[in-house]
């Protein structure tokens, strides 16, 4: 029988479905650090998966989804405690890197010398979010360090949205075993029986970003698009992206293809530093959004819904089960039909989690 190549790493299966030979898997740092306990996050999104990693290259969308409606779900949950202070953004940039793309950005009142224009926010080519913290430094660790959000087309209309999340092991526990990594499903943003959004699952970014990004659409219209100077870094991520389907037209290797062991051994990547550390180089810096600091009580990624995390006592978490039979999301619903929600089999192309 014929089969794809496979490998374990991290807690994942990866498949390899291009052309013979096989290419190394990338040693990402996300995959490859040591020390640590790993939790993985999974949904399928109702959309394309290129909407969901062009939001990343969109960095003013933090202060109006993350932000504005972010205040506003607050307010309808009551929660005023949960409102976020609002930081305009005064300036933006994007870097070409050797592994995809790197966004900075100074807020007002901010500087040159704040990481998050420093050190910036890494994009690696073509679907993956860096987030957490910077991999050089472990004693950053605590709760959260280094972690991936992976979009993986399953198909025209549907992604496979992966959280790889790293957190500090603790002195004495056991090295994690592959298929000892928690999985969690964090419950999907969808309108109740009344056509409104459910606010009761919408307080963390991971679920503000996907209501953005299925509200588009099964695949974005970008004729009707009208891109102005915060879409720069989409511009340059669709240049990249037309280069490198060019070079595998031509028969040539893409971005972040390793062949070579000793050019694959560590992938590391210097990332914004979580609000504790950037203080201590400037009183003035607030730290980078998504450096895994707990300014927002776990808001980013799908933090909040991290056994890990929970398990360790980090406030703010909740559990993912709980939630999502509390909006009636107990099971998945393999369905097509768009009249209510819709999720399709537990097929994924090229990855799979082991102990899911």
């Amino acid at each position: 029988m014929k089969a794809y190549p496979v490998q374990v790493k991290a807690g994942l299966i990866f498949t390899y479905m291009g052309p013979a030979p096989a290419p190394l898997l990338p040693n990402w740092d996300v995959f490859a650090a040591d020390g640590v306990v790993r939790d993985i996050g999974y949904a399928v999104l109702d959309c394309n998966w290129l909407q969901c990693q062009e939001n990343s290259l969109d960095p003013v969308h933090l202060e109006w989804l993350h932000v504005y409606w972010s205040n506003f779900i607050a307010e309808m949950r009551k929660e005023d405690r949960a409102r976020r202070t609002v930081r305009r953004h005064a300036k933006i940039h994007f870097d070409r890197t050797e592994y995809g793309m790197v966004k900075r950005r100074v807020f007002e009142g901010g500087s040159e010398e704040d990481t998050s224009w420093r050190e910036g926010h890494p994009i690696v080519f073509p679907y993956f979010l860096r987030q957490g913290s910077d991999d050089f430094y472990p004693e950053w660790w605590d709760p959260m360090g280094p972690d991936f959000q992976i979009r993986v087309p399953i198909d025209d209309e549907h992604t496979g949205h992966w959280w790889v999340m790293c957190h500090a092991a603790k002195p004495g526990e056991p090295v994690q075993k592959d298929e000892d990594v928690p999985f969690f499903r964090p419950p999907m943003p969808h309108l109740d029986d009344n056509g409104q959004p459910q606010y009761a699952i919408l307080d963390s970014n991971s679920s503000q970003d996907i209501a953005a990004w299925v509200t588009q659409g099964a695949i974005a219209d970008r004729t009707r698009e009208n891109l102005g100077r915060s879409g720069k870094g989409i511009i340059m991520f669709r240049q990249i992206l037309e280069e490198n389907i060019a070079l595998v037209e031509a028969g040539k290797d893409p971005m972040n293809t390793f062949r070579d062991a000793s050019q694959n051994e560590y992938l590391g990547m210097v990332t914004e530093l979580p609000k504790e550390e950037a203080e201590k180089r400037s009183k003035t810096d607030l730290g980078g959004v998504g450096a895994g600091d707990l300014n927002f009580g776990r808001q980013g990624m799908a933090s909040k819904y991290s056994p890990s995390m929970n398990q360790r006592g980090v406030g703010g978490g909740k559990d993912a089960d709980k939630r999502r039979k509390m909006v009636g999301q107990s099971r998945l619903i393999p369905s097509r039909n768009r009249q209510g929600p819709r999720r399709m089999p537990g097929l994924l192309v090229g990855l799979a989690a082991v102990g899911g």
